[in-house]
């Protein structure tokens, strides 16, 4: 077991690096050269991503990959994707061409709303507190002036700031609850640096006007976005579903509807529906230099904001048409953090043609619904594993060092056997024998 270090974050990047050969790594020359592998030739960009975050060693990379022909409100999208489960490209460009085909997707963005809070514990009077806040509010919002011009002359700012009472939950607790419009920026640091100006002006008024002490706790904006939402679905005569592996459109219909009752009634499924959803939302997501973890953390709390986790996306038939939605919160940004640093977010964006925070919105959510469209339909038809393994079957390949060679021949072996991982290494096992 290595000793603790002190002063780590002060070491050059060889220093670290020698540090941890030593510390954690038998072959250390191995080690060395995994992890130099990875740098990048340009020591510009190399530099470029050692200064994103702190201690960083090396750079970790991860697929990008497209999937194309989303015809999004009939403008047509290559949709850039980085993810590294095998399945979730192949199946966004196959339900995007299947809906190509049938009208395409149709998207609008509902809301844009952002929330902020400045939590404190307050021991005194509500009703003193109710009024002093009511004649403090304008000084609250002037005192951030210098913060919001920016923002305002692009007709974003601080939308309201409410006092809410929560001591019923926790003793003496209350927040200020503010509301944002932050345009094509996702926010965060604008929010946070607003609601820790909100808490210096309310806490050296209080200290001036309130009878009782005013403790701020904490600031911080919430991930939780249930007034920024998006909606996209798609819709088609029933007959028109008619498919390749779609025999009986109306059976079908019928059966995906079924499933998407299932997860809307039961937890257990809704957890891996929405994963899934996630897995097209996320991979664009993290493509475009938006923070994909916030964006889990609101997206799942949006599935369980009627007190039981649910599914994200909803069907129904009516007069014989067939309709596939979803509605989600999504806070992204198409400035500022990385969108304007990471080449690849530059790269693509600029794939996208330069969306609006708004655009970028609905092609997120299309992903989603694309992701989950294909994934229900294997699930109703052929079984999500057919399709899955076959993806799978090359990660399996490389894990056992198969040649070109032998890729070739197992890859046209298993277009007619089922793809499980103990039939792979059988059939590596025969080929090498």
């Amino acid at each position: 077991m290595p000793n603790a270090i002190s002063g780590f974050s002060k070491l050059t990047k060889s220093e670290k690096i020698e540090w941890l050969l030593d510390s954690y790594f038998t072959n250390k020359d191995n080690a060395r050269t995994l992890v130099k592998q990875y740098w990048n030739s340009d020591e510009k960009l190399q530099k470029l991503h050692d200064e994103f975050i702190e201690n960083t060693i090396t750079n970790y990379y991860l697929p990008l990959g497209v999937a194309p022909n989303f015809l999004i409100n009939n403008k047509l999208f290559t949709i850039p994707m980085a993810i590294e489960e095998s399945s979730v490209v192949a199946a966004a460009s196959k339900a995007a061409k299947f809906w190509y085909d049938r009208g395409g997707f149709k998207a609008e963005v509902i809301s844009t709303e952002k929330i902020g809070q400045v939590h404190f514990i307050f021991k005194g009077d509500f009703k003193q507190l109710e009024s002093f806040f009511d004649t403090i509010k304008p000084k609250l919002i002037s005192s951030t002036s210098h913060i919001t011009k920016n923002m305002e002359r692009r007709g974003g700012g601080i939308l309201n700031i409410e006092l809410r009472n929560k001591s019923e939950d926790l003793d003496h607790y209350y927040q200020l609850h503010a509301t944002f419009e932050t345009l094509d920026a996702m926010g965060a640091n604008f929010i946070n640096s607003c609601l820790e100006q909100f808490a210096s002006t309310f806490k050296a008024e209080a200290d001036i006007h309130l009878e009782n002490p005013l403790d701020i706790v904490m600031s911080i904006l919430s991930n939780y976005v249930p007034n920024c939402i998006v909606r996209a679905e798609v819709s088609c005569p029933i007959s028109d579903l008619k498919s390749k592996d779609i025999s009986d459109p109306g059976i079908f219909a019928e059966k995906f509807k079924q499933a998407i009752n299932i997860a809307e009634v039961e937890p257990f499924r809704a957890v891996t529906h929405n994963k899934g959803i996630m897995n097209g939302i996320d991979a664009v997501v993290l493509a475009t230099g938006n923070d994909f973890r916030a964006v889990e953390a609101g997206v799942h709390a949006y599935a369980a904001k009627d007190n039981k986790y649910s599914s994200l996306t909803h069907c129904s038939i009516e007069n014989d048409t067939f309709k596939f939605w979803i509605e989600i919160p999504l806070a992204l940004g198409t400035v500022g953090g990385l969108t304007s640093l990471h080449p690849l977010v530059k790269f693509s964006l600029e794939m996208l043609e330069k969306p609006k925070a708004k655009d970028l919105m609905k092609i997120v959510a299309v992903a989603g619904l694309a992701q989950n469209f294909g994934a229900v339909k294997s699930l109703t038809t052929t079984g999500i594993q057919e399709g899955h393994m076959k993806m799978h079957l090359m990660n399996i390949l490389n894990q056992f060092e198969a040649t070109a060679e032998e890729k070739s021949k197992l890859v046209t072996h298993f277009k007619t056997n089922i793809v499980t991982h103990s039939a792979v290494v059988e059939a590596i096992e025969n080929l090498r024998n």
